[in-house]
């Protein structure tokens, strides 16, 4: 795990501009993402700079030192990231005669590109982000994995090109726009996060998830995808739930023994949850592997699940490893605002943190049971937008919207009531792009669990839940690897019929068919919880006090684009109907914007949102009534 940078000067800029000085003050500020070594290459030209701080796991000699230069001497590369299938891709150029001067898997991935160019993505079982530049023909190309497990941002402006792991490394470059419109933070409030390709400034864009980008030695740019995760199984399968585990449970044992490669300690996050757990089960039971894994909880909290994880721990044979903390909130999420690069309101970013923190102390690699939702259909709102739409199919119900019922506050932070209560309205550009999310759930003839996996593979887990792992554990140096995010586990994914993932009002049908095959069924059907955070830290009396303080007291940069009064009002009604995220969303964002460098842009402009026909609305509310009535019979029988 690293971090990268670069830069590419225009032609006719002027020659005090130093690329390389400038490319090693971007890999500077994100030391904390490599730490072991730090290199920098300068073309003959001197008009290209490559930059590189590396976390050393795969190969800790000086062989594997960035950035790399390619057999031919044209091409260099510089890389973050791992690539899991590396032996097996330099096992095949070996048998071709290809002799290589290091065991990383950097060099692996610089000759499958020397020899492949893009197409080499297709053959890689990954997660990277790069920066691959051929000094003959002047092109640059960046390329991501295909969930965004690895950052990848970058600027064009009249000065220079440049990319970076994270986005305060761009501040450095220069030219750069911090501005930050209006419109930008009524994004961020909805989402938690701001969806790629935007980011929070104006300058600067995200390569999204399983895409690449080229930059000609002319100056032109495209950007185009490629991986995409499209579940298309049929509503039923023609095989039993045993036979699909079968398959299933054959790919998983494949894909952690991938990634329990490494040349420095690796361990596991344990949650308690079916995802780690099952993780750990394969890794310990299966492979006979000695894991140490990692948890944490919170003193005072009954339902804090490090007691669930020690319990499976203890299963399984681990060397397990609990930190107990009654942690100050509002002080962790003044410091994780201050370290994020971008806003990110995710609210497990506080205990993500914490943990990484911890396992660091004793390992430098550690497996987590990231994806398993997202891929095998888990969430809760899954099965309730899946309950509604069945119970409007089954009364012949005009009006009903699946998509109004998904991207609703079941789904955004900031929906658009909400944004009308604190800042007066939705800037259209968000209305339209929430009526479009919309309209593509209803108008899209696939199972609905298929629509809904989908859209948050590619919106929510790679804008909130990926951003926030990545960026929690490279604060420690920590890389975290994901196995269910594996590309051989997405294609089969893909395939899933609908019942093989939502059925019964439960979720992820396959996965907790595999883990039941190692744990019992207790531990496997016990209610969803995550990394949760007790109420004496969460709470209206912790928060409500804090963002009263920090907004409305002093200087608040926030009022830059919503009144002090709209804040106090707004502050006013969570008194009355309090909700921990949007005040979470609040306190990170004022933290993030006092920490960081930004400039005002455009104000924000709100309009009245299209709202969905009243018949909709009401048909949406109905339904909604119903199918919880008939979860709670369910559940009472």
């Amino acid at each position: 795990m690293c971090g990268i940078a670069g830069i590419i000067l225009k032609r006719g800029q002027p020659g005090a501009i130093d690329p390389g000085a400038i490319a090693r003050r971007m890999a500077d500020l994100m030391a904390h993402r490599g730490p072991d070594d730090a290199g920098v290459w300068v073309s003959p030209d001197g008009r290209v700079a490559l930059s590189h701080r590396r976390l050393a796991i795969i190969d800790l000699s000086a062989a594997g030192h960035q950035p790399m230069t390619g057999r031919s001497g044209r091409t260099h590369i510089v890389f973050n990231g791992e690539i899991y299938n590396f032996r097996d891709l330099r096992a095949r150029f070996e048998a071709e005669g290809v002799a290589f001067r290091s065991d990383s898997d950097t060099e692996v991935l610089l000759e499958a590109l020397e020899r492949d160019g893009a197409a080499a993505l297709n053959s890689l079982d990954a997660m990277f982000a790069f920066a691959w530049y051929d000094e003959a023909s002047g092109r640059l190309m960046l390329a991501r994995d295909i969930f965004g497990e690895k950052p990848l941002y970058y600027t064009d402006n009249d000065t220079c090109f440049a990319f970076a792991s994270e986005l305060s490394a761009l501040t450095e470059v220069p030219g750069f726009d911090d501005r930050i419109d209006g419109d930008t933070i009524a994004r961020f409030l909805a989402y938690q996060y701001v969806p790629s390709p935007e980011t929070i400034y104006r300058g600067a864009r995200k390569l999204p998830p399983a895409h690449l980008l080229m930059r000609e030695a002319d100056g032109t740019v495209a950007t185009r995808a490629h991986y995409r995760f499209v579940p298309d199984g049929p509503a039923a399968p023609a095989r039993s739930l045993s036979e699909a585990a079968d398959e299933l449970e054959a790919i998983l044992v494949r894909t952690v023994r991938q990634r329990l490669i490494s040349d420095v300690p690796l361990g596991a996050f344990l949650s308690g949850g079916v995802d780690s757990s099952l993780v750990v089960a394969l890794a310990a039971r299966v492979l006979g592997q000695p894991v140490k894994t990692f948890t944490i909880g919170f003193a005072g909290f009954a339902e804090s699940e490090h007691r669930d994880a020690a319990e499976v721990a203890g299963l399984l044979g681990t060397d397990h490893r609990e930190q107990v903390l009654s942690p100050d909130s509002v002080g962790l999420c003044e410091q994780i605002g201050r370290v994020l690069d971008e806003p990110n309101a995710d609210s497990s970013c506080l205990p993500t943190f914490l943990l990484s923190r911890f396992t660091r102390e004793a390992v430098t690699v550690a497996l987590s049971g990231d994806g398993g939702d997202e891929l095998f259909g888990g969430y809760g709102r899954y099965m309730a937008t899946v309950d509604e739409a069945t119970e409007a199919a089954r009364l012949r119900l005009p009006g009903f919207s699946p998509g109004a019922a998904y991207w609703s506050a079941r789904l955004l932070v900031f929906p658009e009531s909400e944004l009308r209560a604190l800042a007066g309205g939705v800037p259209a550009a968000l209305a339209d792009e929430l009526a479009t999310a919309r309209a593509a759930l209803d108008g899209d003839p696939r199972p609905l669990v298929h629509r809904l996996r989908e859209a948050d593979v590619r919106m929510y887990m790679p804008g909130a839940v990926l951003a926030k792992v990545d960026r929690m554990s490279m604060q420690w140096s920590l890389e975290v690897r994901a196995p269910l995010l594996g590309r051989e586990v997405a294609d089969f994914a893909s395939r899933l019929a609908a019942s093989e993932c939502v059925r019964d009002g439960a979720g992820k049908h396959v996965l907790k068919e595999v883990a039941r095959r190692y744990l019992p069924s207790p531990m496997i059907d016990r209610p969803k919880r995550g990394f949760g955070l007790p109420m004496g830290l969460w709470g209206a009396e912790a928060l409500l006090p804090a963002a009263r303080a920090l907004l409305l007291s002093g200087p608040t940069c926030l009022a830059a684009w919503i009144p002090r009064d709209q804040l106090a009002r707004y502050l006013d009604r969570m008194a009355r109907d309090f909700s921990a995220y949007r005040v979470w969303a609040l306190l990170v964002l004022e933290f993030w914007l006092r920490a960081h460098r930004h400039s005002v842009g455009a104000p924000l402009a709100t309009t009245a949102a299209p709202s969905a026909p009243v018949a909709g609305r009401a048909a949406n509310r109905l339904v909604s009534l119903l199918a919880r009535g008939r979860r709670m019979v369910a559940r009472l029988t």
